[in-house]
């Protein structure tokens, strides 16, 4: 039986429900690195990650290095005399770091690898119309997300979800893995299986302006998803002609109706109850809208203060 000293690396909330879960399980977590306070809001007061307000309430040693390759980071983090490193969520870390602990550094993703390498699974999983995906555990290589895999374990994507709920769900599957995983390597050496490259891996590219913003001329059941899969974070957008209007538009719920029509690509249809936009072989039903500056908002509440002219178009 192994005697773990471990260093956990994350940032957001994504990670703190599993360094929460190695806290309760009693394992020595001998040090926290995770990104350093940022400016946020009109006052720009300092903003700390959800991983550090996590661990100094539970009282851990916390590094917030700007440069990982500093040799003076390099110094902290090898007195700390870890022999295994857990990352969930964090960046890209340079060869002096994961390969430091003896028995290596370990990565929690939320995909089934290789799908979905890189920055944003979550989302894409949904984006692409998967019925499936998961959380896996492997261990750090030279590159992004390409290294030995631990475990791996599936879960179903409901038809209807978004990528808040689905976020919590990987989130709490994969708080677990993690614990399975450092039970493993703590009892000697674990079993690992190399990625299979194929040719159709399917890749998590960063999200952006332009791959957030929806192509009405796309199938119904793509832009359905991209809302979904957008939602409620970054949020898929698109941009409404009305009238003398052009506005910048955030749409966090939609549902979608398959049915014939004669109207073009991109007209909006809207009565005081509903709010639709024609796309190839039906509708979108918009159901929950930001426009610009004001909050958002379910669209009856919308369509209570806010009038759609007959010719409105959605680019």
């Amino acid at each position: 039986m192994r005697d773990l000293r471990i260093v956990f690396m994350g940032t957001p909330d994504f990670a703190v429900t599993t360094l929460k879960a190695l806290v309760e399980n009693q394992y020595n977590i001998v040090g926290v690195i995770t990104a350093p306070d940022k400016p946020a809001g009109r006052g720009r007061k300092l903003n700390e990650s959800a991983v550090k307000v996590y661990a100094k309430e539970a009282n851990l040693n916390i590094l917030q290095p700007t440069n990982l390759k500093q040799d003076d980071f390099l110094d902290e983090l090898k007195a700390l005399r870890a022999n295994l490193q857990i990352v969930v969520a964090f960046r890209m870390l340079p060869k002096a770091v994961w390969q430091m602990p003896e028995y290596g550094t370990f990565n929690l993703h939320a995909s089934l690898l290789p799908n979905y390498r890189g920055a944003a699974p979550i989302n894409w999983a949904i984006i692409n119309g998967e019925t499936k995906t998961g959380v896996s555990t492997f261990f750090i290589d030279e590159k992004i997300d390409t290294g030995d895999m631990i475990l791996q374990e599936e879960i179903d994507i409901e038809a209807d979800e978004n990528v808040g709920s689905l976020h919590d769900k990987l989130m709490n599957i994969g708080s677990s893995l993690v614990l399975k995983t450092v039970n493993a390597i703590k009892q000697g050496p674990v079993k690992t299986v190399p990625q299979k490259e194929t040719k159709n891996i399917r890749t998590a590219y960063k999200l952006n302006k332009d791959n957030c913003k929806i192509d009405w001329n796309d199938s119904i059941d793509n832009i359905y998803n991209k809302i979904r899969g957008l939602s409620p974070y970054p949020a898929s957008w698109c941009t409404f002609i009305n009238g003398e209007e052009e506005l910048d538009v955030k749409i966090y719920r939609a549902d979608k109706e398959i049915i014939p029509h004669t109207k073009s690509i991109g007209s909006i249809i809207s009565n005081k109850k509903e709010l639709k936009v024609a796309v190839t072989n039906g509708y979108i039903l918009i159901k929950e809208i930001k426009l610009p500056g004001k909050r958002t908002m379910d669209i009856k509440a919308l369509l209570n203060g806010y009038t759609f002219e007959a010719n409105a178009k959605a680019l």
